[in-house]
């Protein structure tokens, strides 16, 4: 019998682990700050928030924000719209959800003047949700919203000019993000919506809203990033 110890398989270490979603949630709101203090142009930003999608590992993460501060340093400032820390924010500084819009074998629908939180989550269940943004007032520069539909239907409509991105998937169902790489019309100093969802035996859909713009807060950010 052989009694020699055998060393043991080094632990991975954390750069070579897995991204999760909350380890992209992170990322990609120190990009957000970036980007409102001035730190990154809108062009940057944008490149950098597609690779933040495709890589995969948490080292490949970090590079995106190696040159950056961290949330919290010593460098960073409040990023705009944010004029005072969140106190529930979690540790991993991913933003809590704004709100939950719920549809069990019923109709909800937000549209209007109203105002999106960074995060919102969307359940439909044997459901319609309907989220209309265009006339919604940013107070962001990225918003997320994550949709599950189970044998429901989700559509979600933004201004022209938003910078609209999506990453989900169904299970026979249909997850499909219109007019992504609509160079012509998006405005890159415009808000970036991120869509994220999972349909089971349902529908989500996301699209622009032709002649819809939105000039609130791009309007804001080109005038910050110019001075």
């Amino acid at each position: 019998m052989d009694l020699e110890k055998k060393p043991a398989a080094p632990a991975a270490a954390p750069a070579e682990l897995r991204a999760s979603d909350a380890d992209r949630d992170r990322i990609a709101h120190i990009l957000a700050d970036a980007l409102a203090e001035g730190r990154l142009t809108a062009d940057e930003h944008s490149e950098r928030l597609d690779s933040l999608y495709a890589v995969k590992t948490v080292g490949e993460l970090e590079v995106l924000v190696r040159d950056l501060p961290a949330p919290g340093g010593p460098a960073a400032a409040p990023a705009y719209g944010r004029q005072h820390p969140d106190p529930t924010a979690t540790a991993t500084g991913r933003a809590p959800v704004s709100e939950t819009v719920v549809a069990v074998c019923s109709s909800s629908t937000r549209k209007g003047r109203w105002r999106p939180g960074p995060h919102t989550r969307v359940v439909s269940v044997l459901g319609d949700v309907t989220i209309d943004l265009t006339e919604a007032v940013f107070e962001q520069q990225v918003t997320e919203i994550d949709v599950t539909s189970v044998l429901g239907n989700v559509e979600i409509t933004v201004p022209e000019n938003v910078t609209l991105r999506g990453y989900g998937s169904g299970v026979l169902g249909n997850f499909e993000v219109h007019g992504e790489g609509r160079a012509e019309t998006t405005d890159p100093s415009a808000p970036v919506v991120i869509i994220r969802g999972f349909a089971l035996l349902g529908n989500i859909e996301a699209r622009p809203k032709l002649g819809a713009r939105l000039v609130d807060l791009a309007l804001k950010l080109r005038k910050r990033l110019q001075s």
